[in-house]
């Protein structure tokens, strides 16, 4: 009989240990969650914000071409390809939770487009002077630069957020956590040589 006692006893303690190493490793699993959770909300807010500054530039286009057309009417091939490339930057709207490495490749590669196509359509005002000195004109590019150097900072801004939530995702041993629930790594933005060549607003 002591024997059986004693029999149940360690189980008894066995089963204490199992289920307070179960307990530990759930909380554990619950905090990770939330944290990795909390980080890719995080995420959300700066790309909206980034897509808004894109917007900002994207709606300028139009006017900017158009008083271009006025003073360069014959310079339409640069014309079309930035219209174009607003079109084609413009249909690309991605939610956060649709936000993984093609899609965002895809909306990076857009809008370095609509930068390249705008160098080339800034290139064009130093053959005319009188576009140059058009005060539209000047008002267009003073909004231009504003937007520019706003999508510079929501980018940074987006590119911090997504660096914290790739620490929990990649880093050990939350990365086992991530890998449960489906999270991955998200994408950043990189300095293409389009975006660094373009559009360069100076006067």
């Amino acid at each position: 009989m002591a024997k059986d006692g004693s029999g149940c006893l360690g189980a008894t303690l066995i089963g204490g240990v199992i289920f307070v190493i179960l307990l530990i490793c759930g909380i554990y699993v619950w905090r990770s969650y939330n944290k990795i959770v909390e980080a890719d909300q995080a995420v959300k807010k700066p790309w909206a914000d980034v897509q808004a500054a894109y917007q900002k530039r994207a709606d300028l286009i139009p006017n900017l071409v158009e008083t271009v057309k006025g003073y360069a009417a014959h310079e339409s091939g640069t014309l079309t390809a930035v219209i174009e490339a607003r079109s084609a930057a413009t249909s690309i709207n991605i939610n956060a939770d649709e936000l993984n490495n093609e899609t965002f490749a895809k909306f990076q590669e857009a809008q370095d487009n609509v930068s390249s196509t705008l160098s080339r359509l800034l290139a064009v005002r130093e053959a005319y002077p009188e576009l140059k000195a058009d005060a539209h004109f000047t008002q267009l590019m003073d909004q231009l630069k504003e937007i520019e150097n706003e999508i510079a900072a929501k980018r940074e801004v987006f590119n911090s957020a997504v660096q914290n939530y790739n620490v929990l995702v990649i880093k050990f041993p939350k990365n086992l956590v991530a890998k449960m629930f489906g999270f991955e790594e998200r994408a950043y933005f990189e300095a293409s040589q389009a975006a660094q060549e373009a559009p360069k607003v100076q006067f």
